[in-house]
């Protein structure tokens, strides 16, 4: 019977390895390449990435608003809004309409599919910026597109303008999900309440507080803050503005705003000492 005996690993300068140093070593090189950060652009990295929020909170309001008008009532961003629709119908005896009646879960599901889009990018150590602004830019795409084939008379209630609904839904979850996950430092971008809800408190405390050290975290914290609630605000009147003349054709707005994100973010260079690859959740 022949015995094997393996042959021990051997260093660099000819000298035999032990089994436990050799084992000790492959596990510093799986952590390393585990820990290897991806790089996430920052909205203080370039002016390409201080608009970029600005532009998505454009992007939000003119779509929820022309959602709003055009298909009876749906909110894509603000998407909770849709289950006061759901109560108030109900309240009225009312048919509850399918498209806020599926909403919910359709965005939660493509917050679900987005996020594994994003640890798979991150698994393959590709920033997620790029690609989700890219998928929020088709989604938009298809939502013009079927609401553009409609026609000026449109059926909330039809089965294409309900799948054309969803997309604009699926759009707001992905572009929820990409401030957090792909741009470190950025505010929400389609649910106001947040911010204005901090942009008042940090205006409170520039005005009151006495540390100048927490005075300066106010002011960086609304100084990225404001932008967002000025873009939705604007989003909301050049969104309702173009539904009123143009119907759902006027989402060639936000779809074409989206393709403007799409190049702030090809535009954007992360800072190399800035890398991370952990979900943003300080806002």
């Amino acid at each position: 019977m022949r015995i094997v005996v393996p042959r021990p690993a051997v260093s660099a300068n000819g000298l035999a390895i032990a089994p436990a140093e050799e084992g000790q070593r492959a596990a510093l090189r799986q952590t390393a390449f585990r820990d290897a950060a991806v790089p996430i652009p920052s909205v203080d990295d370039s002016f390409a990435t201080k608009l970029l929020p600005f532009v998505l909170s454009v992007i939000a309001g003119c779509a929820d608003i022309i959602a709003f008008l055009g298909l009876d009532g749906l909110f894509t961003a603000h998407i909770t809004g849709n289950l006061v629709i759901l109560a108030a119908r109900f309240l009225a005896g009312g048919p509850a309409p399918v498209a806020q009646l599926i909403s919910v879960p359709v965005f939660i599901v493509a917050l679900v599919l987005t996020r594994l889009l994003a640890g798979g990018l991150e698994h393959l150590r590709i920033a997620s910026l790029r690609p989700l602004l890219l998928l929020q830019f088709l989604l938009l795409a298809a939502f013009l597109a079927i609401g553009a084939a409609a026609g000026p008379r449109v059926d909330p209630n039809a089965l294409t303008m309900i799948c054309a609904g969803m997309m604009g839904v699926s759009a707001m979850a992905v572009q929820n999900a990409l401030v957090r996950i792909s741009l470190a430092g950025a505010p929400s971008t389609a649910v106001m309440t947040t911010n204005i809800t901090a942009f008042t408190m940090d205006v409170g405390e520039m005005l009151l507080a006495r540390d100048p050290i927490g005075i300066a975290k106010a002011r960086s914290r609304a100084k990225h803050t404001w932008p967002a609630i000025a873009g939705f605000l604007f989003g909301c009147a050049l969104g309702g503005l173009g539904e009123a003349v143009i119907g759902l054709r006027s989402l060639v707005l936000p779809a074409g705003l989206a393709l403007f994100a799409l190049a702030l973010g090809m535009a954007a260079n992360p800072d190399p000492a800035k890398r991370s690859s952990s979900i943003h959740t300080e806002k």
